[in-house]
């Protein structure tokens, strides 16, 4: 008689490893900061920081002031302390500009905004190496590849302070093609979007 040797095989469990976005996409919708602080989710990082300084909130609140003047009438306006979703990425602009009425742009989960109806972001950059490095390169990076058409970026630590305008957002590159670089005293103009003509001077940035 001759034994027969039956191989035995172990099946293959389908259970696939969630990708990085979604972990930290997962992450961040669980957490529960203390006040005072935000997270936001940055080229494949969780990043919290705290709320700006006095002067920070000054040039927030002087350019919220002039994009409600600039947009009356317009069925857009400035938001704060809202947050911006593209593809699992979670970002909280200083200010944004989207309709009047955001229930026209939600999110698939209803958690914020969709990045595709957002005109325009401002970031007022914080002190730090590591808060002026997020908000002039990543930070860019990450609302070009969303296609978010215009970027400002307010900057006390550039040189004396400087705006820089950007525009036309290229998606492939993580790039904007278009960039206007104008040191405080002079006046940097939005090119385009709801807010084209607004005037970003001496009046915002001053001391």
């Amino acid at each position: 008689m001759t034994a027969l040797a039956h191989e035995v095989t172990t099946p293959v469990v389908d259970n696939p490893v969630p990708d990085l976005d979604e972990v930290l996409w997962q992450a961040w919708k669980a957490m529960d900061l203390p006040e005072g602080y935000r997270a936001e989710i940055i080229e494949g990082a969780i990043e919290v920081s705290p709320t700006g300084r006095r002067r920070h909130t000054v040039l927030i609140n002087r350019l919220r002031r002039a994009l409600e003047a600039h947009l009356k009438d317009s069925g857009y306006a400035p938001y704060q302390d809202g947050n911006v979703i593209h593809r699992s990425k979670a970002w909280i602009p200083d200010l944004f500009i989207a309709p009047e009425d955001l229930d026209e742009i939600p999110d698939e989960e209803d958690l914020g905004v969709d990045a595709d109806g957002v005109a325009m972001v401002v970031e007022v950059v914080s002190p730090g190496r590591r808060n002026i490095e997020r908000d002039r390169v990543r930070k860019r990076r990450e609302y070009a590849r969303a296609g978010i058409p215009v970027y400002v970026i307010v900057d006390d630590f550039d040189e004396d302070g400087a705006v820089l305008v950007l525009s036309l957002p290229d998606a492939k590159k993580a790039a904007y093609e278009d960039e206007h670089r104008v040191p405080y005293g002079a006046e940097a103009v939005v090119p385009s979007g709801p807010a084209k003509g607004l005037v970003i001077g001496e009046e915002i940035t001053r001391s």
